[in-house]
C-alpha cells in the first residue's frame, strides 16, 4: 500500500492541472456566435476575442465591425462588410436580419442597411467599402459591387478608384 499511496497522489495531482487546463481553455475561446438577442439590438464586441464566421480571423478594431443579429436572436460578428456579404449571401434570413455597422465617426452601431459607404477605404480585409456619411454608396451598392468583385482587391477597379 505504501507504493500505490504516491502514485495516487500524483495521479490526483495531475487530474487536478488537467482538469484547471481545460476549464481555462474552454472559458477562453473565441466568441463565434452569441444566442439570445431577441430585441436585434447591438451587443458589446470583445476586441482580440471574437472570430469573424467568414474568414476566420479575430476581430483587432471596432472601425467598421459589424453584427448580423438574425430573427431568432443568433449575433454573429464581422471585422469587415465584405465578409457579412460573402456570408451571409446563402441564409434565407439575409432579407430580415437587422445589421449593425460600427461607425467610428459616431462612436457607436449604426443600421448597416441605411449607412452610406466609401469604395476606397482602409478595411481589415482590404475590400475597400468603410462608412462613410460624405460618400453616397448606399448599402445595396455595396452588395452589388461586393458580389461582381469590384471591390479594391481587383486590380482593374484598384487602378481606376486609387489610379496605382
Amino acid at each position: 500500500m505504501k507504493k500505490l499511496y504516491p502514485l495516487l497522489v500524483i495521479i490526483l495531482l495531475l487530474s487536478t492541472i488537467a482538469i484547471l487546463f481545460i476549464s481555462m481553455a474552454k472559458n477562453d475561446q473565441p466568441i463565434t456566435i452569441v444566442q439570445g438577442n431577441t430585441a436585434q439590438i447591438p451587443l458589446p464586441l470583445k476586441l482580440n476575442h471574437t472570430n469573424d464566421p467568414y474568414c476566420k480571423m479575430i476581430i483587432t478594431q471596432k472601425a467598421n465591425s459589424l453584427q448580423v443579429v438574425s430573427p431568432k436572436g443568433e449575433t454573429w460578428f464581422f471585422d469587415d462588410i465584405g465578409c457579412m456579404v460573402l456570408w451571409i449571401e446563402d441564409k434565407s434570413f439575409k432579407e430580415v436580419a437587422k445589421i449593425w455597422i460600427y461607425d467610428p465617426r459616431q462612436k457607436a452601431w449604426v443600421d448597416a442597411r441605411k449607412a452610406h459607404y466609401s469604395d476606397i477605404a482602409s478595411t481589415p480585409m482590404g475590400y475597400g467599402f468603410g462608412v462613410d456619411s460624405q460618400k453616397s454608396l448606399s448599402y445595396e451598392e455595396v452588395v452589388l459591387r461586393m458580389l461582381r468583385g469590384q471591390t479594391l482587391l481587383n486590380p482593374k477597379i484598384r487602378k481606376k478608384l486609387l489610379g496605382e
